[in-house]
């Protein structure tokens, strides 16, 4: 069938292939002619709508009619808009407990042990700055390693990470902007993906060492170390004092072996970028029935993109496991919408023009398709950006839609395995935390094979379902949990996607 009708109240379908005008399509048992061409993965109109009434998708509305729509036509910008529609949250009414596998019969995956019990998929050793003007030395001290000779007799050490980033300065020393970088500077400090970390200043800065070890608590020790470049006397000699410091603790780190852990201990991030409008078809289907495996098995997943559930809120919500969860969801709704506005942005605007190009139109139709990629467990809580996470199950992090962004918080609340799916090509993997690629059709996988490592286009043509799909999924997480290189890593992605986010005014 040339036609994907998704949901029985639907009034559009996908088309599986480019389709000129003139065609005849199989719809329910009668050929159908097509009015006009429709390209690949673009909406084709299957039942009259009239002009400002919704256009249906996934049993959902996504926009309305610009104008009478007839049967076999290409349904997109030229004929639809996003329009003014409101969604009902009704609040927990979807709520179904979790049933979990017993613990008896839960995977496992091979990981690192940390001394304070977390699980790590990784053994890196880091350099962090906590401001750019330290980015120049952080990055030398880690290139110093890069020799493979530097590491050749500690095998077990993945390498040394240089994460660097635009702030730390030019900020208030209180507030959102401030927290926000507060929070994802201590989540990676404290990763159980990193065996050590040398975290360096200039020593000026509004993100002063001293204050993040008080606000977070954090205390020097043999794996954590501080330093500024003005104490250590300039620029060379940081350098030489942050080499020696990491050489110091090549031993331990490499001391460190892995071991038999439960799945329940991972914390899978589900991210899309680059979407298409199989998208949510395939590649976040099944890896929202990968997530649903794991929750049963006592994991936990991080669900984000804000911007990206606009409109399809009210699914979650309505999976809420208290109305003060569902409203804290909202809450972080309201917080965009004014966040948007004030900074002359369209929420609901959204889609880009490489989505708009794979058939997306409208934030309603990218959303209700990037949400299949949470499953259809319980939502457990709500956090903010960078948010240590303490609820295992279906968990929203609050972030902007945009990808290194969005990961860099989810890493920062606790992720220690990614999975990204794509349906026009993203380039993506951030290091210490693996990336698994998820392709939504076979052209994409078979196009950047070498940045793919599943291909989820097999539910187009049945070689697969969803179900299954999602099993294949899960079984590569904890593969790659255990040691296996992702195609992102076998890539050396990962040194440039440290991407915290800036709220605020840099002054």
């Amino acid at each position: 069938m040339d036609l994907i009708h998704i949901h029985t109240d639907d009034n559009v379908a996908v088309s599986k292939a480019p389709l000129p005008a003139g065609t005849l399509v199989n719809w329910h048992g009668s050929m159908m002619p097509l009015v006009t061409d429709v390209p690949a993965m673009h909406k084709v109109c299957v039942r009259p709508i009239a002009a400002g009434q919704p256009v249906i998708k996934y049993g959902q509305v996504i926009g309305f009619a610009r104008e009478d729509i007839a049967p076999g036509t290409h349904v997109h910008e030229f004929n639809m808009q996003a329009g003014d529609h409101q969604v009902e949250h009704d609040f927990c009414r979807d709520y179904v407990p979790t049933e979990y596998v017993a613990p008896e019969l839960r995977a496992t995956f091979m990981g690192y042990r940390r001394p304070t019990g977390k699980a790590g998929t990784r053994n890196y050793l880091a350099v962090v700055s906590t401001v750019n003007c330290s980015v120049t030395v952080s990055r030398a001290i880690a290139a110093h390693f890069r020799d493979s000779s530097k590491l050749r007799d500690f095998p077990n050490v993945d390498g040394i990470v240089a994460l660097g980033h635009d702030s730390g300065c030019g900020m208030s020393t209180s507030g959102e902007g401030y927290q926000t970088l507060l929070r994802t500077l201590h989540g990676y400090i404290a990763h159980p993906n990193f065996a050590g970390v040398l975290l360096v200043g200039l020593g000026c800065e509004a993100m002063q060492i001293g204050s993040l070890m008080r606000e977070t608590g954090l205390q020097e020790g043999d794996n954590f170390q501080v330093m500024t470049i003005q104490q250590q006397g300039g620029t060379r000699a940081a350098i030489e004092s942050g080499i020696e410091r990491l050489t110091e603790m090549l031993p331990a780190a490499n001391a460190c072996e892995r071991e038999v852990i439960p799945a329940s201990e991972l914390t899978l991030a589900v991210q899309c970028g680059g979407s298409d409008a199989y998208s949510g078809i395939t590649a976040n289907a099944g890896l929202g029935a990968a997530a649903d495996i794991l929750v049963r098995q006592g994991g936990t997943v991080i669900y984000s993109e804000t911007p990206e559930i606009y409109g399809a809120e009210h699914l979650l919500t309505r999976r809420a496991c208290s109305p003060h969860v569902a409203q804290k969801l909202v809450e972080r709704i309201k917080w965009w919408e004014h966040y948007t506005a004030i900074n002359g942005v369209e929420l609901n605007n959204n889609p880009s023009p490489g989505n708009k190009a794979g058939g997306l139109t409208t934030i309603a139709e990218k959303s209700l398709g990037a949400q299949a990629k949470g499953g259809t467990t319980a939502l457990q809580d709500v956090y903010l950006y960078g948010e240590q996470v303490r609820e295992k199950g279906l968990v929203f992090m609050d972030s902007p839609g945009f990808d290194p962004v969005s990961v860099t918080g989810q890493v920062a609340s606790g992720a220690n395995i990614v999975c990204f799916t794509t349906g026009r090509g993203s380039a993506f993997g951030g290091k210490p935390v693996p990336s698994i690629k998820l392709a939504s059709n076979s052209n994409l996988f078979e196009r950047m094979r070498e940045d793919m490592d599943i291909d989820c286009g097999g539910i187009l043509d049945k070689r697969f379902t969803v179900a299954e799909c999602g099993e294949m999924i899960f079984q590569h997480i904890l593969a790659i949990a255990s040691g296996e290189q992702s195609a992102s890593e076998r890539l050396d992605y990962g040194d440039n996607e440290f991407a915290p986010w800036h709220i605020g005014a840099v002054v």
